[in-house]
This record gives C-alpha cells, sequence and structure tokens, in this order.
C-alpha cells in the first residue's frame, strides 16, 4: 500500500503551517500516478506542540470538495474542539452516468478502491502535522458517506469512530466488515430521503442497501450494545422546515452509548443544519458524538445507570439521568464544588455551585439533547428527554 505513494507532496496553495491564525490550504498527494487533492484546516490554537485529533470529511457522490466545506462546516467547530480537518476530494469516475463525475465507489468498476488512497493520505498528514494517531475519525454525506462506512469497517484499525449522513451502509461493506475495536456509529438519516431510502434498497431480488434498523442492529451487537434503543425527542425549534428529529441511542449494559441515530421525520437527502431540517446542526452533533472515541472505545466511560454511577463515580451521584426537568446531584462529601454543563460542541451552558450534599437544579430552561456534567474533573454524559 505505502509503495504506491510517491514522496513527493505538492502544495498548491502555500502558507505556513504553524501561526497564530487559522490555516486553510489545498495540498495534492500523488497516488497511483494521480494527484489526488485535499483541503487541510487547522485552527490557530495548533502549532505543532501538541497532539491533534482529526476529522475527515468526505463529500457526496459527484461533489466537490471546496462545495462540501461551504455544507458541512466544521471548521468554527474545529477553532473551539482544537482538532486537525481535512476535506479529501474524489477522482473522477469514468463509469458514472455522467462521465467524470467524482465517486468514491464506482458501480461499474469494483476493483477501484479508494480506501487505499485515504490510508496514504492519513501516513502523509501524520508525516506534516502532530497527529493524535487513536482519535483518527470520519464523516461523510451521501455517497461520502457510504464511503465512511467502508472506512469504518475496513480501515477500523486507524478510525475511532464514524458519523452517516443521508446513506445506510451498502451491502459490500455490510457483508465485508471486520471491525477491530469498540466503534462509534452516528447516523443522520431522513425518513423520507428518496435518494437513500431509509428502508434500503432491494431490486429485483437482490439488497443493495440494508436498512437503517438493520444497519443499527449490526452496530449496537457489534458494540455490545442493548438492541433496543432508548429514544428521545428533539425539540422541534423550526416549525417551517417541515421536520421533526427523534434520537435514538443504543448503549451497552452500563450506559456508555456507542451507537446514536438523529432520526429525521419527513426528513430528505439532507446535512441539517445547512439545509433541510434545522432543528439540529449535523456538524455540530457529530463531532461531539466522535470526539468522545478513540481506538480503545469511549473515553473515560462514564454509566448513566444510577447504580452503577453510585459506585464508579469518586466525588458524586447524579439521577434521573435520562431527566425531564430537574437534575439531582448528590455530593459523597460535606465539601461544596463547583459544577458546569457542556453542550454538544464543549459551550457551558450553565454552572453554579453545589452547596450542600443533596442539590436539585431546575435545567427546564434546556432543550433535548446530550449534555455532559463536570465535577472535580469528573464527567457524566446526560441526556434530557424534554
Amino acid at each position: 500500500m505505502k509503495t504506491k505513494l510517491l514522496l513527493a507532496v505538492f502544495t498548491i496553495i502555500a502558507f505556513s503551517v504553524i501561526s497564530n491564525a487559522q490555516t486553510q490550504t489545498t495540498e495534492t498527494l500523488t497516488f497511483d500516478s494521480e494527484d489526488r487533492e485535499y483541503i487541510i484546516y487547522t485552527p490557530a490554537s495548533y502549532d505543532g506542540s501538541v497532539a491533534y485529533p482529526l476529522l475527515f470529511a468526505f463529500h457526496g457522490g459527484g461533489g466537490y470538495a471546496a462545495d462540501f466545506i461551504q455544507i458541512a462546516d466544521f471548521r468554527s467547530i474545529a477553532d473551539t474542539a482544537n482538532f486537525i480537518l481535512v476535506y479529501p476530494q474524489a477522482l473522477g469516475d469514468p463509469t458514472d452516468d455522467i462521465p467524470g463525475s467524482p465517486n468514491w465507489i464506482r458501480k461499474n468498476q469494483p476493483a477501484f478502491d479508494d480506501l487505499t488512497f485515504v490510508d496514504a493520505l492519513l501516513d502523509t498528514i501524520i508525516t506534516g502535522y502532530n497527529v493524535n494517531t487513536t482519535r483518527v475519525y470520519a464523516t461523510g454525506y451521501s455517497l461520502g458517506g457510504e464511503f465512511t462506512f467502508e472506512l469504518g469497517c475496513r480501515l477500523n484499525n486507524r478510525i475511532a469512530a464514524i458519523g452517516v449522513v443521508a446513506r445506510t451502509m451498502g451491502v459490500s461493506a455490510y457483508n465485508n466488515c471486520t471491525p477491530t475495536h469498540s466503534t462509534g456509529v452516528m447516523t443522520v438519516l431522513g425518513t423520507a430521503d428518496y435518494n437513500s431510502l431509509y428502508d434500503g434498497v432491494i431490486y429485483q431480488g437482490i439488497e443493495y442497501y440494508k436498512s437503517a434498523a438493520d444497519m443499527h442492529h449490526y452496530w449496537a451487537t457489534q458494540n455490545n450494545c442493548d438492541t433496543n434503543p432508548v429514544t428521545t425527542n428533539v425539540a422541534n425549534t423550526n416549525t417551517t422546515d417541515g421536520s421533526t428529529v427523534e434520537r435514538n441511542t443504543w448503549s451497552t449494559e452500563n450506559g456508555c452509548t456507542y451507537v446514536e441515530e438523529l432520526k429525521v421525520i419527513d426528513g430528505g437527502h439532507d446535512w441539517p443544519g445547512s439545509f433541510g431540517n434545522m432543528d439540529i446542526d449535523a456538524s455540530a452533533e457529530i463531532w461531539q458524538f466522535v470526539s468522545h472515541y478513540d481506538i480503545n472505545g469511549i473515553i473515560g466511560c462514564i454509566t448513566t445507570s444510577i447504580s452503577d454511577i453510585n459506585s464508579s463515580l469518586d466525588q458524586f451521584k447524579v439521577f434521573p439521568n435520562p431527566f425531564d426537568q430537574e437534575l439531582t446531584i448528590e455530593l459523597k462529601s460535606k465539601q461544596s464544588n463547583d459544577f458546569s454543563i457542556y453542550n454538544i460542541i464543549g459551550e457551558i451552558v450553565t454552572s453554579g455551585t453545589l452547596n450542600s450534599q443533596v442539590n436539585t437544579i431546575d435545567l427546564s430552561s434546556l432543550g433535548p439533547n446530550v449534555y455532559i456534567l463536570n465535577i472535580e474533573n469528573e464527567s457524566i454524559r446526560l441526556i434530557k428527554t424534554k
């Protein structure tokens, strides 16, 4: 695989990698005698002294990285969450109905496999940047989402977690999936997506795409999760977009979530937050989800089961979780402690001081979503249902 990689990497737009400002460059890797472009973005905080996580973002079929970065724009999130962002460009597909359309997977050329390119590209980026190789993630839209499943299955030794928008698993990926570790998987799927059918595709007795139900069951089983998800409704903050969102989470018996679906009821072939459903921001949701994983699974997984919380947390216990309006925090010592609650992109939504051993906090002002509670360097994932 590496023998295919030429050593020369040409920079089309030259910027200094180490700077005091955000850096976005378009670079070229010569691989398999092809000049392969990719956009790489580093936040202002990056100076090479600390290993940063990396997120690959794959455009849809017939698309271009330069356009996709405007739709699935993770740059502002990278600025606050401190990770490196890469938008690779697919090659033109001579077998497509529109010859030359950039595709990651070719229907009429099954021997073509861009997974080897991504593997080589990751090697190249690691050479030029200080990357936390245990925290490499992938996301994609439509055909790029289908390709992301391929990476999550067949490049699993290098990919910690994935987020897929507007696509279920292709049968080829499903049948050849060989994960080597517990893998975080988030999907954002529209039930009225007529380009990528929610219930899969079977044509003339041949199955081409798995249904959302079969796909989630596979990943839940693979990650030793309960195959029955916990379902919560996301606040319908935009009543004009014609859709609502349901959050389904599959967790292990100790409450660690490995599979999550944002099911967009009546949603289409969209990237929510940019177009289509506007109740959620798919980019923010995906980063919030994948960033909790490294190559070994959930980083410092804390259970959301009250019986397990009582024995595993040193400083406090929390109940109920999931919760509706109020949350009770019981400190294990009489000493007061400060607390903070963060939203999905790491912003503090509320904070305060716990002055007694049993504290009830009114969180009715927060919308239904996933949050992180932090007390004395211990954190727990909260789920607000209403």
